[in-house]
């Protein structure tokens, strides 16, 4: 069974495309809060006045589980596998896979962007810093 892949919408496309290119986008309102994923208000002020920012790529763990059930057939092979929040140095959260052997993660765990792709797609996952 195929990778489920991302559906890329107007308001995403910038997101994915600069992971294309090694780059991890998110946005920032002009009261000052980051947020990932992408929305058209500020999830703090509900302005709309919103611009994409790079991120430096640096972050840390703040929860992490690991699968040993697949709960989709794309992902059999690969138990175990992680889902974790990494917080990014900037402040935004992002729900991703961490690039290290289950028995190595650990909450406050600092990690890197490492970009991976899966099926023509760049995805931002994140290594051991």
């Amino acid at each position: 069974m195929d990778f489920p892949l991302p559906e890329v919408t107007d308001l995403s496309k910038p997101y994915w495309e600069a992971l294309q290119e090694g780059r991890l986008l998110f946005q920032r309102c002009r009261c000052g809060h980051a947020q990932l994923p992408p929305r058209r208000e500020c999830t703090r002020c509900l302005d709309d006045t919103l611009a994409w920012e790079a991120a430096s790529g640096d972050g840390a763990v703040v929860s992490f589980v690991i699968y040993h059930t697949a709960h989709h057939e794309a992902f059999r092979d690969r138990i175990p596998y992680n889902v974790a929040i990494v917080a990014l140095a900037e402040g935004p959260r992002l729900i991703t896979n961490i690039t290290a052997p289950v028995a190595d993660l650990r909450c406050d765990m600092k990690v890197r962007l490492a970009v991976e792709r899966e099926g023509g797609f760049a995805l931002a996952r994140f290594a051991p810093a």
